[in-house]
């Protein structure tokens, strides 16, 4: 069982899917950021001030100033705020993956056709190939 277990872990894909995990987790971190830091700003200017983080419905009774104060009061809340920064999150990550991914296919499409080339044999045409099987038919 652990020289099954070291042969699994010898494996590239499972060293691929760790790196992966490893930037995705980076990743998730500058993706809020830029969000958190630079996109609801931006939508709040235009929509008005609106932040987004802040907006919620208490299921219950009580009035309170702030999701954080309902929260820390024990209240049930429907953080209906939380879930479109949440949406928007997604999006974004969405994207950036779309755009990765489109980069990289680029790259293999442009390393594919090289190698196309340099695979293909330089060799005689067909007008070389037929003057060649002329001058054979004339010795």
């Amino acid at each position: 069982m652990i020289q099954e277990f070291k042969d699994f872990i010898a494996k590239g894909n499972v060293m691929d899917m760790a790196v992966g995990i490893i930037i995705g987790a980076a990743f998730t971190a500058i993706v809020s950021s830029l969000v958190a830091d630079l996109i609801n700003p931006i939508i709040a200017l235009i929509t008005g001030g609106i932040d987004f983080s802040n907006l919620f419905v208490v299921l219950g009774d009580g009035e309170y100033a702030s999701l954080a104060a309902a929260r820390d009061a024990g209240a049930a809340v429907f953080a209906y705020g939380s879930f479109i920064t949440a949406v928007i999150n997604f999006l974004i990550i969405a994207w950036v993956v779309f755009l990765l991914v489109k980069a990289v296919n680029k790259v293999k499409d442009a390393a594919v056709k090289k190698e196309e080339v340099v695979a293909a044999p330089a060799g005689p045409s067909e007008l070389d190939v037929l003057l060649q099987i002329r001058d054979s038919l004339k010795r």
